[in-house]
């Protein structure tokens, strides 16, 4: 049976020049990046050249790159550490209504924990407005936190501009760029944040690995503590060979990310029209062209349940993703997508085919080629479908 993988949004796999850049550091050159003598010097000094590496990709100083253990991590210390430092004269946060679990569950926390929290809506393409953001916006906010590109439809956000409403209020901002860093450019002046997290993971490097850029000057109460490492806001012994893999996976998208970028697009626009001309009421989420990320394609399906979908195609050797989660035995639909104003019952049909560095043409053409028949019996067992003849 043919294999096709269609949700490189959710993790990429290893590229070999990145496991290769990282082998020695499991079994050569395996010291601690404290210790003084030269197997941690070794370290230290890989550490610090992948520090700058990272630093150099997105504008910043190295002093200003902070290693995690991915974008979950790199979210809560942006949010619960900025929050926890600056409580006395702050307690307000804003983040968006669409944004990844990770900031999510954090602000709930803050929430929980005494801090006021606004949730931003988005118009129907998943863009936040900057009106509302200075409609919410108060004296008393602490930090905004509005992801890159949103890890389910794609939308990219107005990043500068959401961000230059913050400067009056001195309010951190943050973003979650998981989904855009090695896939668009990404520059933190540029983008006028304060913090921006990232993961390796996302663009062909290890998993386990992030980073999280903290503008110099900011000050972070740590989630962590214990030792000196990333100057205590982040203690802990660095994960070197991650470090590594990091670095080089980071260098090789950076080097082909024009030319992937055309590729993935016209790739995307492809698998759309063919699927739109070949199945009736299937509708794209978020942004046709401009302001989306090109290998993400998110599309409901009317009268069916995403899941069903998931199920059928894996069948079939394809691997997809839907925005729906399944707790406690109810499909619950995705939260981006009630955020947008999508219906519950086509947030539930919605599946998202997210395309990377090995997608081929003749992988998008064998999906097309199973998917009306899926699409078809699934809705002849469909008492919604029935109802709309």
């Amino acid at each position: 049976m043919k294999q096709v993988y269609l949700d490189y949004n959710s993790t990429t796999p290893m590229d070999e020049r990145v496991l290769e850049a990282m082998k020695p550091y499991f079994t050569e050159k395996y010291g601690n990046a404290s210790s003084v003598h030269h197997f941690g010097r070794e370290a230290k000094t890989a550490l610090e050249e992948t520090r700058e590496k990272v630093a150099d990709f997105i504008g910043a100083d190295p002093s200003e790159i902070y290693f995690t253990s991915g974008g979950t991590e790199s979210d809560n210390i942006a949010l619960k550490g900025t929050a926890s430092y600056r409580r006395k004269k702050k307690d307000h946060i804003i983040v968006s209504a669409i944004e990844h679990h990770a900031v999510l569950e954090a602000a709930k926390f803050l929430e929980k924990n005494g801090f006021a929290v606004d949730y931003l809506g988005t118009d129907l393409e998943g863009f936040v407005s900057p009106d509302e953001l200075r409609e919410k916006i108060t004296d008393r906010t602490s930090m905004v936190s509005i992801m890159h590109a949103n890890n389910e439809v794609g939308t990219i956000q107005d990043i500068p501009a959401l961000a230059e409403i913050t400067r009056g209020k001195d309010a951190v901002f943050h973003t979650d760029a998981v989904q855009t860093v090695g896939k668009i450019e990404v520059d933190v002046e540029q983008l006028k944040v304060d913090m921006l997290a990232m993961s390796a993971h996302k663009f062909y490097g290890p998993k386990g690995v992030g980073a999280l850029y903290i503008r110099k000057g900011l000050k972070v109460t740590p989630l962590i503590h214990g030792g000196h490492h990333e100057k205590k806001r982040r203690p802990g012994t660095e994960n070197i060979p991650g470090i590594v893999g990091f670095g080089k996976a980071l260098e090789l998208a950076e080097e082909n990310r024009e030319q992937e970028h055309h590729r993935l697009s016209d790739l995307a626009d492809f698998f759309i029209d063919q699927i739109q001309a070949k199945i009736s009421n299937v509708y794209l989420n978020g942004p046709r062209h401009e302001g989306r990320i090109p290998s993400t394609v998110n599309l409901s399906f009317e009268f069916i349940e995403g899941e069903s979908i998931i199920l059928s195609l894996d069948m079939k050797g394809i691997a997809v993703a839907s925005g729906s989660a399944c707790t406690s035995g109810s499909l619950e639909p995705s939260h981006v997508l009630r955020a947008m104003g999508v219906s519950a019952e086509l947030a539930q049909g919605s599946i998202r085919f997210s395309m990377g560095r090995f997608t081929t043409k003749e992988d998008l053409e064998y999906t097309v080629s199973v998917l009306p028949e899926i699409i078809e019996r699934l809705r002849s067992m469909s008492p919604l479908y029935h109802q709309s003849d």
